[in-house]
């Protein structure tokens, strides 16, 4: 599936990857992708983790160096508690930090919540792929998505993945107009 939009879709929580709950981060973020991308294909790669640094950061290489993910997108992780380490595994692992994208998930976030002056969401580039850390409830990966992934496409192009296009009544890809292919007939 050489044409497909591979996805990493990880959740980093230790109670939900011990069985004390259902993980509810990884059916959201399937959900919200399913209706949003239009095109290419999509493939999920699922990870359920503890909150373990080495478990983390050796679930994100996995997952951009053997599975071959254009985007991964992980849920849990990103607040000031001693269990929370998403955003350190995932600096650990990365090529470029991309700020703008913790800096507009929190003006995202709050709009909703005055806590998420505390989230530590980061976004960085691996190699071929864009890894975002994003808050670890259904409703706020919903709106922090909302708010964030029309920049998602572009930055796919420019670190060589394939061309998404999104439903465009949910969320509108943005492209400079040199970057835009057309429209099918």
């Amino acid at each position: 599936m050489s044409d497909a939009l591979i996805v990493g879709v990880v959740s980093a929580s230790d109670r939900a990857s011990g069985g004390v709950y259902k993980d509810e981060g990884i059916p959201a973020l399937k959900a919200w992708l399913t209706q949003a991308v239009r095109s290419p294909a999509l493939v999920f790669e699922e990870r359920l983790i503890p909150d373990e640094r080495a478990v983390i950061e050796a679930a994100l290489v996995e997952l951009v160096d053997a599975r071959g993910c254009h985007l991964v997108l992980t849920t849990g992780g990103t607040g000031p508690a001693p269990r929370d380490v998403t955003p350190e595994a995932t600096l650990a692992v990365a090529d470029k930090l991309l700020p703008g994208f913790g800096e507009q998930m929190r003006a995202v976030s709050l709009k909703y919540v005055p806590t998420a002056i505390l989230s530590r969401q980061v976004a960085v580039i691996r190699k071929q792929a864009l890894i975002i850390n994003l808050p670890g409830q259904p409703k706020a990966i919903k709106e922090t998505l909302d708010g964030v992934f029309a920049a998602v496409p572009y930055c796919i192009d420019l670190i060589g993945g394939p061309y998404i296009e999104t439903d465009e009544t949910l969320v509108r890809a943005f492209r400079p107009k040199s970057a835009q292919r057309p429209k099918p007939a």
